[in-house]
């Protein structure tokens, strides 16, 4: 294991987990995967004003410490790294560093707090005027003697620049006041221009249509450029090179071989593409936080789950189906959140769903839910709409859902399901055959195995399939029904034709739900055998 040109020696290596600063992390030897080549592309390209979205908890913030200590000419912090290689003049400016992530959930009073706080912190070094008072006046006046004392030009960089907007994107109260003081804020940007060397923003949501950038219309955007698909996250080839032997220790501790350990680590965090064509990214906090624990956990989700997801999913009507596996033009999810008239910009710039596939032919993207983890955590906050109070409960119920599946009893499955639904005060509007098929998908989702709804068939759609390891189960649902009429579709269409060739064992599945009990009525199982059909 690399670190400052040298291989660890400790049986254990420091994972860096939340630490942000880079000179912390190189100076207390905590790992440190090199992303110092695209910081020098970064800082050596035409653009003077760089914008970078990318989820939470995906490194942004040591990207941005990392921006502040090579401005600030810190080479030592460097030595062994790909920058200490590429940069021969490190050459010294003065830098200001503003983390909005400190200013989230608060009101117009607490905000402009939050930045005369961190202004005064600048004026400390560089002074203040008297007659600088508001805060756009203040931040140029820093700009200007910052530039005057040291003889060069200033760096900026805003460290989540939306996050004091992100719990209020989506109302009409509180957005416009929080929305014109951010922009008073940034509106020295443009015209301090010629005191700039260079200036850097993160975020999780695009920058145009919040509209606080007016402005400043030579910000370049380089979320989807494929020079920078790699530069948060952790990519397969950096886990396999730079963690090689931790993939080893983690491989010891979980009593299983290298390649093992690969796959599921791939399943539970890979999977994100921010671009394409795009290597394979891994979430860095889950990764980090696995290999730390020496187990695999659900630690990006768990870090959590913003509650405005949940309440947009709502207002657009999502089902939880719905949420993974759609097709979109780049303009529709790498999109302000702002006036969204559809939940794929949201889902995209969260995280939770990302780039699959792309076809150049039509210009479509395909995006799906990354991993197993954010699928899991997904669900598990879903959930609680359709049980209530009873969610912990329900999530014991999955659990020995998942014990008797694995063990091929869907009958002893179904009957525990059973009754405990029909212990859970349902929420209204129950009363049609597409609720519970949400209700099953959600529970069949927590499972950890594959499933999918209306998967089309030469002679109409399946409900649901669902696949383990062992069995793929073709479902139809009815409502107020019979299984025997669930049954009779599934026969009189065909479906298990579809999946004759999957490989598995097919088991044809005819579940009635009882709108009165809001539970299951009666089911029937039966294996297909294509001889006989």
């Amino acid at each position: 294991m690399r670190e400052g040109g040298t291989y660890m020696t400790q049986q254990r290596q420091l994972y860096p987990i939340g630490i942000q600063t880079f000179s912390e992390i190189r100076r207390k030897n905590y790992l440190y995967i090199d992303k110092t080549e695209y910081v020098y592309r970064m800082t050596h390209s035409d653009a003077k004003y760089l914008f970078l979205s990318r989820p939470r908890r995906f490194g942004k913030s040591l990207l941005t410490s990392t921006l502040h200590a090579y401005f600030e000419g810190c080479r030592e912090l460097f030595e062994g790294l790909a920058m200490e290689k590429l940069e021969t003049e490190w050459n010294k400016y003065p830098v200001l560093h503003f983390d909005m992530s400190l200013a989230k959930h608060v009101d117009e009073e607490r905000l402009e707090q939050m930045l005369r706080v961190q202004l005064s912190r600048y004026e400390e070094v560089y002074g203040h005027k008297e007659e600088e008072v508001t805060l756009n006046d203040r931040f140029s006046g820093l700009i200007l003697r910052a530039f005057g004392q040291t003889g060069k030009q200033v760096v900026v960089l805003i460290d989540e620049y939306d996050a004091p907007l992100l719990d209020v994107v989506h109302e009409e109260k509180d957005l416009p006041a929080l929305r014109n003081m951010m922009r008073n804020f940034y509106s020295p940007l443009k015209a301090c221009d010629p005191y700039l060397r260079y200036v850097f923003l993160t975020g999780i949501t695009k920058f145009s249509q919040l509209s606080i950038f007016s402005e400043l219309n030579n910000i370049k955007n380089i979320s989807m450029d494929e020079p920078y698909a790699a530069i948060c996250g952790i990519s397969e080839e950096e886990m396999q090179t730079q963690m090689d032997r931790d993939l080893n220790l983690l491989a010891m501790r979980m009593g299983l071989t290298r390649e093992e350990v690969l796959a599921e680590l791939k399943k539970n965090y890979d999977g994100y593409h921010f671009t394409w064509p795009s290597p394979d990214i891994y979430n860095p906090f889950s990764l980090l936080n696995a290999f730390a624990d020496g187990k695999m956990n659900s630690y990006w989700f768990g870090s959590g789950t913003p509650v405005y997801l949940i309440e947009m999913l709502n207002k657009f009507h999502v089902k939880p189906q719905q949420v993974g596996e759609r097709k979109a033009l780049a303009e529709s999810f790498d999109a302000p959140t702002e006036r969204m008239t559809n939940i794929a910009p949201l889902l995209y710039q969260s995280g939770y769903v990302t780039i699959k596939d792309y076809s150049p032919l039509t210009q479509l993207y395909t995006l799906d839910i990354p991993n197993k983890e954010v699928r899991m955590g997904l669900m598990k906050s879903l959930l609680p709409g359709y049980l209530h109070q009873y969610t912990m409960d329900g999530l014991t119920t999955v659990a020995l859902l998942f014990e008797a599946i694995s063990e091929e009893r869907l009958d002893d499955g179904l009957r525990l399901l059973q009754t405990f639904l029909a212990t859970v005060p349902q929420c209204d509007n129950t009363d049609y055959e597409g609720h519970y098929q949400s209700l099953l998908y959600t529970i069949f989702s927590l499972l950890g195995m594959y499933v999918d709804v209306e998967v089309r068939t030469p002679r109409g759609r399946v409900d649901m399939v669902m696949r383990t390891q062992a069995t793929l189960y073709v479902i139809e649902l009815k409502l107020d029904k019979t299984a025997d009429a669930a049954m009779r579709q599934i026969d009189l269409k065909n479906y298990p034709d579809r999946f004759a060739l999957c490989g598995l064992p097919v088991v044809k599945v005819g579940i009635n739900f009882d709108s009165e009990r809001r539970t299951l009525g009666d089911w029937r199982i039966e294996e297909y055998h294509p001889s006989t059909t």
